[in-house]
């Protein structure tokens, strides 16, 4: 097994210890487990096909902003 070493702050490397004293029987495990879940988080590929989320971009650009001349109550009576 490759081994590697690692400087960690003592802030990290205190809460790496509690972490694995808590949920883990040896550091070397939580080690293993902590890189493992950390490369599987970093490496996802998202896939979104939802068909609403083109109807939402639609409806984003007919969009208008009226923050530069919102109007004046009389063009808002009919």
């Amino acid at each position: 097994m490759p081994t590697f070493e690692l400087n960690l702050s003592d802030d990290v490397y205190a809460e790496f210890q509690q972490l694995a004293d808590q949920e883990f029987v040896s550091e070397e495990q939580a080690a293993e487990e902590l890189i493992s879940s950390g490369i599987d988080a970093y490496n996802v590929t998202i896939v979104d096909d939802d068909p609403h989320d083109e109807m939402l971009d639609g409806a984003e650009n007919n969009m208008f902003d009226t923050a530069q001349d919102p109007g004046s109550i009389e063009d808002d009576r009919l």
